[in-house]
């Protein structure tokens, strides 16, 4: 998840002057005609290489595959401006350890800090329960993404691992990866 401490404290702030921070967010299940707004917000994070472990040229077409398909379940948060965030569901492991689900998300950078990262997580960990996941866990938060942890963590996930120099970050070098889990 690409987070800055902004997006982790919900405040507006000056760098994001098209979504107001009384607009409505509503989160509904990601369609087809979604695809070329959450590749907008997806290419970005994925080229610069600082937050998920996907190839920093990944396609188009390969980058929405990721996203919405196979077991994914993909969310899509629209504000008066448009799609302003993302986020997936899937199960994290198959047979004896499927009550185990992950989930990803990404806020455009516009909408930063507008609370949108905390209303998709809540959704989702909402569908997780209803969909009868007893536990969700993020395998491999880069540790320089320190917004994403401060929300993982405000929201009851705890790291119960971390993979030394596990993570290749452009500007800072090898750096930890997390492993944070939650029971639901």
């Amino acid at each position: 998840m690409e987070l800055s401490e902004d997006d982790v404290n919900a405040k507006p702030s000056g760098a994001c002057p098209a979504l107001k921070k009384e607009s409505a967010v509503l989160i509904r299940p990601a369609t087809p005609q979604d695809t070329d707004a959450i590749w907008a917000m997806l290419e970005p994070v994925f080229r610069a290489g600082e937050t998920y472990a996907i190839p920093t040229d990944i396609s188009k077409e390969d980058t929405l595959d990721y996203w919405l398909g196979g077991s994914h379940q993909a969310w899509v948060a629209e504000a008066d401006i448009g799609i302003v965030g993302t986020g997936y569901l899937c199960p994290n492991h198959k047979g004896n350890a499927d009550h185990i689900c992950n989930a990803g998300f990404v806020t455009a950078a516009e909408a930063r800090g507008r609370g949108v990262a905390q209303g998709l997580l809540n959704h989702i960990l909402a569908e997780a329960r209803m969909a009868g996941f007893r536990a969700m866990q993020f395998n491999f938060v880069v540790s320089t993404n320190t917004g994403a942890i401060a929300l993982w963590q405000r929201n009851g996930f705890e790291i119960v691992g971390t993979l030394a120099r596990a993570f290749r970050h452009p500007e800072a070098g090898l750096v930890d990866a997390h492993v944070m889990y939650q029971l639901l």
